[in-house]
């Protein structure tokens, strides 16, 4: 049976009408840091708003090469939210649960500056192997795409850019099959709202992994491995790329909850 998800955003068409009302909805200042909506039937929050507890911070991961493994990048929180920046230039790395997890589907809400490299990172190693939904928020970059980090860049699927601004992104398939784009490059400026929160959601299944992504509600990406060639549980983790200096720049994330499926 197909199943709706319904996110705190309500769900978004891509369709002009509803473009049209979500910028009006969108001229509305967003709280820094608003209370948490109730969880969805099944879901377990594993953020408690206050502090890290429940996560750690790795320095494994090549991200963290420019302190030589001794530091995984500035991981806080702030304003009720996870925030994470580089420590020093070129330096970031990964904050990730203690708890693995094996098929699961996790929702979060991000408030990341235009810049830094991140990503969601799932069934993660310490040292950052994990099949990742993409938060490449920068120029050139692109949400919720699918990535095999650390595991030979494969896969690498996506179905959009952001152009130089990110009100703005162009139609660009990458990877096969190739997957189309749900949200008219035109309405972009009002499904995204950008400056604000917004919804990110993964999930996956099985072993070779089903992964699929969406954003505010919209299905972005699905995608299915053919082989193993990763364990079958693993933590959820949270990143900030290394390389560049991006230490003024911040990712922020909050609202983070998991539901288990299939429990054994």
């Amino acid at each position: 049976m197909k199943k709706l998800h319904l996110t705190t955003f309500g769900f978004v068409s891509v369709l002009a009408a509803a473009a049209v009302a979500l910028a009006q909805q969108g001229e509305k200042s967003a709280a820094p840091a608003a209370p948490s909506a109730p969880l969805e039937e099944g879901f377990a929050s594993i953020y408690d708003g206050q502090t890290l507890k429940g996560w750690h911070v790795s320095a494994k991961s090549g991200h963290s090469g420019t302190s030589k493994h001794q530091s995984g990048g500035r991981w806080v929180v702030e304003n009720g939210a996870i925030t994470g920046s580089q420590d020093v230039p070129g330096n970031g790395g990964l904050v990730i649960t203690d708890e693995a997890y094996g098929d699961f589907e996790v929702a979060l809400e991000m408030n990341n500056d235009f810049g830094p490299d991140s990503g969601l990172f799932l069934r993660s190693t310490e040292d950052g192997k994990a099949w990742q939904a993409m938060i490449d928020y920068h120029s050139g970059g692109n949400l919720m795409g699918i990535y095999g980090e650390g595991l030979g860049g494969n896969p690498h699927v996506r179905n959009y850019n952001f152009k130089q601004k990110v009100t703005e992104i162009e139609d660009k398939k990458t990877g096969e099959p190739p997957t189309a784009l749900p949200v008219l490059p035109a309405a972009w400026a009002y499904f995204w709202r950008a400056g604000q929160w917004n919804e990110l959601r993964a999930r996956i299944e099985g072993n070779p992994p089903h992964i699929t992504t969406w954003i505010n509600g919209v299905k972005i990406m699905e995608w299915q491995e053919k082989t193993v060639r990763h364990p079958e549980t693993g933590g959820i983790a949270l990143q900030v790329h290394g390389g560049g200096d991006h230490t003024k720049e911040f990712v922020r994330y909050r609202n983070i909850r998991v539901k288990k499926l299939g429990a054994k």
